[in-house]
């Protein structure tokens, strides 16, 4: 087996590009984990926009437009749980199980509808997000290996992890949605409206889940195929799970399994079975889950003998 071929310079943007989607869908849970609602239905949204934005990309001929109405998507998708969770009092993680088996067969629905296709739907005429070419980087033959020829949604997922951490860590808003999600009853008597800020992250979650599918059909694969999302909305769960629902670390957690499955699509070429190398990424999301759960243990052991001590 030629190591070098395996692990070498381009490694590294194949790592960020099959993160990104997933990066997109744990900032989806990552929002409304920080009000501690526990967001199930991170893959039904995305699986929703994506199919939006390939539909919308079609018919139009603008990625633009279907980003846009995958962002919509998404927010309808992610308003149904809100409604459900907040004012008829649903167990959310029934909702978003709901969510996903709706989403599922939506798109299967839509698919055949109004596309006339099953399976896979692929065209031409499908406009995908642009890449971004800097004429600088390619003269370097590393730097133009990693760095150039993004898709903007990549680009834009660097953005969106540093916004979200200045939004969570530094501003009034976020100080109240923390609050919220620490202790709802305290936040309440501290005069901030409980509801309003869940409802709130509920939909802005709803927004980035959408972009999220908008990634992953036009910024990917070009392309949707049914159930095309294939657990990376899970996989964003487990990675908020993994980083604490802070979007730094959560992003860290989400190149975990961009490196497992960019390694596995490496070693299909040696012969390896390709059972094992789809396993990869599942085994390392029972990892991520299993070490997160673990480190959480001992913290709140640790807090536990602190405050026994004091």
């Amino acid at each position: 087996m030629n190591w070098e071929s395996i692990f070498n310079v381009s490694l590294l943007y194949a790592t960020f590009r099959s993160a990104t989607p997933i990066i997109y869908a744990a900032l989806c849970a990552a929002l409304t984990q920080q009000a501690d609602i526990l967001n199930i239905g991170t893959e039904g949204i995305m699986l929703t926009g994506a199919f939006a934005a390939v539909a919308v990309s079609y018919l139009s001929g603008s990625w633009f437009l279907g980003v846009l109405m995958a962002m919509f998507a998404g927010l309808l998708m992610a308003l149904i749980m809100a409604v459900a969770h907040l004012k008829y009092k649903a167990d959310i993680c029934a909702i978003g199980m709901g969510i996903n088996m709706f989403a599922l067969a939506i798109t299967k629905f839509l698919l055949n509808s109004v596309l006339g296709k099953r399976g896979t739907f692929s065209d031409p005429l499908i406009v995908p997000i642009p890449r971004v070419k800097i004429p600088l980087l390619e003269g370097s033959g590393i730097l133009n290996s990693i760095f150039n020829n993004w898709a903007i949604t990549e680009w834009f997922v660097i953005f969106l992890i540093a916004f979200m951490s200045f939004v969570f860590y530094k501003t009034k808003w976020g100080l109240h949605l923390r609050a919220v999600g620490q202790s709802a009853l305290a936040a309440q008597s501290a005069g901030i409206n409980v509801t309003a800020m869940k409802y709130n992250a509920i939909a802005i979650s709803g927004v980035i889940g959408g972009l999220a599918g908008a990634h992953l059909s036009l910024g990917y694969s070009n392309l949707f195929t049914e159930n095309m999302t294939n657990s990376r909305g899970f996989m964003g769960v487990a990675a908020m799970f993994f980083g604490g629902a802070d979007p730094l670390l959560t992003s860290v957690g989400c190149l975990v399994f961009g490196f497992a499955d960019s390694i596995g699509c490496r070693l299909q070429s040696f012969g390896i079975p390709a059972q094992i190398v789809l396993l990869m990424p599942y085994v390392v999301t029972i990892v991520v889950l299993s070490i997160s759960m673990i480190s959480k243990h001992y913290a709140e052991m640790q807090r536990k003998s602190s405050l026994i001590g004091g």
